[in-house]
């Protein structure tokens, strides 16, 4: 099979590569996001780094103090952003509200457990759990919510009839006008949009980490053992999602993906970022 490739899209610039790197993503205009502190590992909150890159020159905010052990970082649409720790007991406000200058201004609890934390165009959190949250802790429990940048939660995820429950969120995908769930056990792809049930759609894709979505095409990116780069490339019919092609994704120069990678998606585009690595790649199954 001849593999796809991802395009550069953004990297972290040289003069930050000596800080430690916490975590990355991609929000929901398209800027990276980096968040970095010092190496040293002291123990309490500590002061972190957030670099953007996006349009024009890459710049900083400095935020503190910041109590994540686990952090998962994205930015929200008044220029501040929203830092959790994956992990959390019962009582501990893992959520962290940081305003544009970085300063501290809501905490909250969202549940244990955190696999994908997005923020949409209005600055709603998208959180999908993994296991030992959805069976472990009532907030955590629907697999998949939705929750507002002051802890109020907005949305759940209820199985329709004849739909299982989550037990895992493999794959979360958070655009302007849907949000896409694709779940352990069976791995149906779920529509979900205001207003509306969850719509499921049964898939023959199983282990995906990485959904896009463009109109009527669908992108699977992932599965188990060595699908790890597994491309799917697939139709969305009312009921079924159907496959077209099958193939292995790639970086820019060719060289394969390593298993352990951070996925973004966000609509039609899948972005990809090794777990140790500073820059992320694109694909776009948007256009023609």
């Amino acid at each position: 099979m001849t593999p796809d490739r991802l395009v550069p899209y953004a990297r972290l610039p040289r003069a930050y590569h000596d800080l430690r790197l916490l975590h990355s993503t991609v929000d929901a205009s398209g800027r990276a996001h980096w968040l970095l502190r010092t190496p040293a590992d002291t123990p309490g909150p500590y002061d972190a780094v957030v670099v953007t890159v996006g349009d024009g020159t890459p710049n900083t905010t400095v935020l503190g103090p910041v109590s994540a052990r686990h952090p998962r970082v994205d930015a929200l649409p008044d220029g501040g952003f929203v830092v959790a720790d994956a992990r959390s007991g019962t009582g501990d406000e893992q959520v962290q509200v940081f305003d544009a200058l970085g300063r501290p201004s809501w905490t909250f609890r969202v549940g244990d457990a955190i696999e994908h934390l997005l923020t949409d165009e209005s600055g709603d959190l998208w959180i999908g759990y993994f296991d030992e949250g959805v069976f472990g802790d009532p907030l955590s429990a629907a697999g998949a919510r939705r929750w507002s940048a002051t802890g109020e939660g907005l949305w759940e995820y209820v199985p329709p009839p004849g739909g299982d429950g989550i037990a895992d969120c493999y794959a979360l995908n958070v655009d302007r006008r849907a949000a896409w769930v694709c779940p352990y056990t069976s791995f149906p792809l779920v529509e979900v949009r205001d207003g509306r049930p969850p719509l499921l759609r049964t898939t023959t894709v199983r282990g995906a980490s990485g959904v896009a979505v463009d109109g009527e095409r669908v992108a699977f990116l992932g599965g188990y053992g060595r699908d790890h780069d597994r491309l799917v490339l697939a139709a969305l019919g009312g009921s079924t999602v159907d496959v077209l092609t099958t193939t292995r994704l790639a970086h820019a120069d060719g060289t394969p993906l390593e298993r352990r990678r951070h996925v973004v998606s966000r609509g039609p585009r899948l972005y990809v970022r090794e777990r140790s690595g500073t820059e992320w790649g694109v694909l776009d199954i948007g256009g023609s």
